[in-house]
């Protein structure tokens, strides 16, 4: 525990007599950290700059009571032990009773006895630095749950990631595909109006739109030509396996990818697939990954196709605007192009340069 003799000691009266008796008592003690006002506007500031251990102050006093100064104390420490001993000549209840409401722990008498100053003292410092110590325990443990709380996210967020990878990586993609559309999801999230939390869960959970091809066959999935339409069925179950693979959790993050693997091939038009949801119906997380999703297909080059240019792939979402994709993102699309293409410059494909 922390030496009481080193605790620091403010002394406010506005009588001269009494702060020289106290010091000279606390000193004889061996108290040595001892500051004394007779100025009770000087308080507010003094105990700010160095949040004593214990306050003893005078009730009645020019300028500002006893108090007018616990108030000012209670607002520059509204949730901690304020540890304020009253001194007073007033022996009368009523005004015991307004000091204690008033935050005060407890009281010294006028004239002052020596023996019963130093107990007082001591009793009221040790209940102080216990009280710090406390507080400053909780605090460690706080910051370590937090550390704690940020390693299991980050963990879970790391899987997710991966898992995410591991289905691109079926589908001749790679794990730059679902960072990029990842991050680009993130982006027109927010220009729509996404709160940041939103626009979190939106870029944590958005790689996982794919997860559901893990259970699409090897001879449709890697197919180097075009799928027949038995085929092409097969290959459209993917988006309700991932939701399914992703359900059954009550996390948000868990709840939006599911969401998201189940929506992302819906169209604006009602053309998509797996239930042909139409306009609003489509959940906005679902709207926003198509376009980025789409988005970087198109600009990204694949075994077998050519890149397109950034120009061409913007003009042809701006083309599908009302029928692949929601009209009022596809006009937010041009606001967040810089930033796109800087995502695009941090995770450019190995062979792009």
């Amino acid at each position: 525990m922390k030496s009481l003799k080193a605790a620091k000691i403010l002394i406010v009266d506005d009588q001269v007599p009494n702060v020289i008796l106290l010091e000279k008592m606390l000193r004889a003690e061996g108290y040595g950290n001892i500051v004394a006002t007779t100025d009770s506007r000087q308080v507010s500031e003094l105990y700010t700059q160095q949040r004593f251990d214990l306050v003893m102050l005078d009730l009645n006093m020019p300028y500002l009571s006893g108090f007018d100064v616990m108030r000012q104390l209670r607002e520059i420490e509204p949730d901690s032990y304020v540890p304020i001993l009253v001194l007073t000549a007033q022996p009368d209840m009523k005004t015991r009773l307004r000091a204690l409401e008033s935050g005060a722990r407890d009281f010294l008498t006028k004239p002052f006895d020596r023996l019963e100053v130093l107990t007082r003292i001591r009793n009221m410092l040790e209940v102080r630095i216990m009280h710090n110590q406390v507080r400053d325990q909780n605090r460690m443990l706080e910051e370590k749950v937090r550390e704690r709380t940020r390693e299991l996210a980050d963990t879970r967020f790391e899987i997710i990631r991966r898992l995410g990878r591991a289905a691109e990586y079926r589908d001749n993609e790679t794990g730059l595909h679902i960072i990029r559309m990842s991050q680009y999801s993130g982006l027109l999230g927010h220009a729509a109006g996404m709160n940041a939390q939103q626009c979190e869960l939106l870029l944590n959970a958005s790689p996982m739109h794919d997860i559901g091809k893990i259970g699409i066959p090897d001879s449709i999935l890697l197919k180097p030509g075009k799928l027949d339409e038995d085929e092409w069925k097969i290959m459209k179950t993917h988006s309700a396996i991932g939701a399914e693979i992703l359900s059954g959790h009550q996390s948000d993050l868990m709840s939006m990818a599911s969401q998201i693997a189940l929506t992302h091939h819906e169209k604006w038009d009602g053309s998509g697939y797996p239930n042909g949801l139409q306009g609003e119906e489509i959940p906005l997380a679902g709207r926003v990954v198509a376009i980025c999703d789409v988005f970087d297909a198109l600009t990204t080059a694949r075994p077998y196709k050519k890149a397109w240019p950034v120009e061409e792939a913007i003009t042809y979402i701006a083309d599908n605007s009302g029928k692949h994709f929601d009209p009022t993102l596809t006009r937010l699309c041009p606001g967040i192009l810089p930033a796109i293409l800087d995502i695009r410059e941090r995770h450019a494909e190995p062979d792009s340069h």
